[in-house]
């Protein structure tokens, strides 16, 4: 495992491969990833890409909810981190949307393409809430277009994935769905990311009406074939966050049992796998080639 590795270099090649699953014939799952470690794992289990969520960004850093309150600069060092850590591993930023206005949009695909993602999600979901507002509620077309062609304007790597995203599925309906998918997709996005298609007939709606890689977040029963997914034109699919609800649940178990003075199982050790995650080998491969001499010392002349 590459620890340590921080090179503009290593932060291009997970790019084309990120591209070369958008442009493949298979739907493939990401691995939810919110930290180094995380991120380790999933290339250690053979991954092929990751996810950073933002609702799983904000409950890392902030220990909140996904009402907006995380900030760029936050999300950022957070990309930065996982990236650094696992540089092989493309990495799909759910960048929300996009911080604001169409220029901050276009600010932060540069700081996320800097800080080493292969990707990033941009939507067309109102927020932060607005004043009086009762439910979710989604920017004009127009404005999502503008977010969509300023994300295009920031890119310096061309293979730099930019996803348009959109929920209106299930808050506006499969049409309205449709049409802002499409006007993503002829404002130049390279895919586009869709909520809320839970049945095969609004599977197929997808399928003839859209030219570029799909990417659907959630999976229903009704459709989750990865057969029937990538025939319909899917190409990656997030199924959630689990990951890390297990990795919370697990920790607040952990501290029921010692707060109790409970005797710890032997199987819940993962020291062995811990030291794997972190790259102990490797840090200690290299501490003996530049903390040590190459050659025994010899005493100099007096």
């Amino acid at each position: 495992m590459a620890a340590y590795r921080d090179t503009l270099t290593a932060a291009t090649s997970p790019r084309a491969a990120l591209r070369a699953l958008l442009q493949g014939d298979r739907a493939v799952s990401a691995a939810s990833v919110f930290d180094p470690l995380s991120a380790r794992s999933a290339s250690l289990l053979g991954y092929e890409f990751g996810m950073l969520g933002g609702s799983v960004a904000a409950m890392v850093v902030l220990g909140a909810p996904d009402v907006a309150l995380l900030t760029l600069g936050e999300l950022t060092a957070q990309v930065r981190r996982i990236t650094r850590a696992s540089p092989d591993l493309p990495l799909l930023v759910d960048a929300d949307h996009g911080y604001g206005n169409a220029l901050n949009v276009h600010r932060t695909i540069a700081d996320l393409e800097h800080a080493g993602a292969a990707g990033a999600t941009v939507e067309d979901t109102e927020l932060p809430a607005a004043f009086g507002s009762t439910g979710t509620g989604l920017i004009s077309r127009a404005e999502g277009e503008g977010k969509i062609r300023a994300a295009l304007a920031a890119r310096r790597d061309g293979r730099f994935a930019v996803v348009g995203r959109t929920a209106a599925a299930r808050i506006t309906g499969i049409d309205d769905a449709l049409d802002r998918a499409q006007a993503y997709q002829d404002s130049g996005a390279d895919a586009v990311f869709l909520q809320g298609i839970r049945t095969r007939e609004a599977l197929e709606k997808v399928a003839r009406r859209l030219l570029v890689p799909v990417i659907l977040g959630g999976v229903a029963a009704e459709i989750d074939d990865p057969d029937l997914l990538a025939s319909h034109g899917v190409r990656l699919l997030v199924r959630g966050h689990r990951p890390f609800e297990a990795a919370v649940e697990a920790t607040h178990a952990r501290h029921r049992v010692e707060r109790a003075g409970s005797a710890l199982p032997a199987e819940l050790n993962g020291e062995e796998l811990l030291a794997r995650l972190r790259g102990d080998h490797d840090l200690a491969d290299l501490a003996q080639r530049v903390l040590h001499p190459l050659r025994p010392a010899v005493d100099e002349p007096a």
